[in-house]
């Protein structure tokens, strides 16, 4: 046992190892670079560096074909550490390559827990308005909010995976059932004709029975991995109560209000939207500037003045955030990106 224990260690610290590695994580990065023209960065990131097989599509089969990026970088801070343990002895005169195994270590480090925890939202603000919330860039929700107590809005948010399953959706909250009858990742909508086609035949009857999704059109579009655009989802869900269904309802992040309906003298709002993320602060936008050198649109200088508040009242202030200058507070970051309009961008830190 202690000869393949020491067997082990050995393999572990090896410096064949660590090339291995180094090299197999440079034809990761070489082909995810190649391959972000066709994913984009956030699907590219997804499928290679934060999974631990990449698969590749053979006909029917998907087969694992290479390690991804959490396999190969474990692999690379198991060696580092191990290495950094058992071969090298502290001087003076290797204080600089034990500095530089210690800096790989926590940057190994750092990117695994950024890549578990780290997550991006927006929060899109006019002059004068006030948000609790961010929303995300890619997940969406389906939200069925109770909105009978005009002080208090009960939101249950349903994540669009779920709606892709098509398997019927419960919360003890909901005195009904979301069954999820077609989900498309990525779609445009359009007025329904009044009874036929262009070309003279009939439309096939809408799977909506109730909603403004009667009177519109799916057409489902190719997922875009364009980092500049982003994908409309819409779905098809039925409500089914305990004694009858409340309607098959389409639900579409481009259907811009809510639409509502009642049940057992209970008022509901049902909404395709972005996830979102309830922050436990609200942010108000009082001012927002945009300068610029004199006679040009060349850009001076912009910044918005927040006031940031708490429910509790133990803060209530105003913060002035510019370019290299974000807010940060409770963990999240927040940092302007548009000139038209504040958006905030809020990363939680690790």
């Amino acid at each position: 046992m202690k000869d393949f224990l020491r067997s082990l260690r050995d393999s572990l610290v090896s410096l064949k190892l660590t090339i291995a590695l180094l090299v197999l994580g440079l034809v990761l990065i070489f082909t995810a670079t190649l391959d972000q023209v066709n994913l984009g960065i956030w699907a590219v990131q997804e499928k290679y560096f934060r999974s631990f097989v990449i698969y590749g599509v053979f006909g029917p089969l998907s087969l694992p074909i290479f390690p991804g990026g959490y396999t190969i970088g474990g692999f690379l801070l198991a060696n580092v550490t191990a290495a950094y343990i058992y071969r090298f002895k502290f001087t003076w005169r290797k204080a600089g390559i034990l500095l530089s195994h210690f800096g790989l270590i926590v940057l190994l480090i750092g990117e695994l827990l950024t890549g578990l925890w780290q997550r991006d939202y927006h929060m899109r603000l006019d002059e004068g308005q006030t948000r609790n919330y961010a929303e995300s860039f890619r997940e969406h929700e389906l939200a069925i909010v109770d909105v009978t107590d005009a002080q208090f809005d009960d939101v249950i948010a349903i994540p669009d995976k779920l709606l892709t399953r098509r398997r019927d959706v419960t919360n003890p909250k909901l005195p009904f059932r979301v069954v999820p009858k077609t989900f498309y990742p990525n779609s445009a909508l359009q007025i329904r004709p009044p009874a036929t086609a262009d070309h003279g035949e009939p439309l096939p009857p809408s799977q909506a029975t109730a909603g403004a999704g009667i009177h519109l059109l799916v057409a489902p579009q190719p997922i875009t991995a364009n980092p500049d655009e982003r994908n409309l989802p819409a779905a098809f869900v039925e409500l089914i109560a305990p004694d009858r269904s409340l309607g098959v309802w389409l639900v579409s992040t481009q259907i811009a209000a809510p639409q509502i309906f009642e049940y057992n003298q209970r008022r509901y709002q049902i909404a395709l939207r972005p996830e979102r993320s309830y922050k436990p602060f609200s942010l108000t936008l009082l001012k927002f500037s945009h300068d610029r050198y004199a006679g040009t649109e060349i850009p001076k200088n912009f910044s918005s003045r927040l006031r940031l508040k708490t429910p509790d009242g133990s803060e209530d202030r105003e913060v002035l955030i510019y370019m290299n200058n974000p807010l940060r507070h409770s963990g999240f970051t927040f940092y302007p990106v548009s000139y038209t309009h504040l958006t905030l961008p809020t990363n939680r830190e690790v």
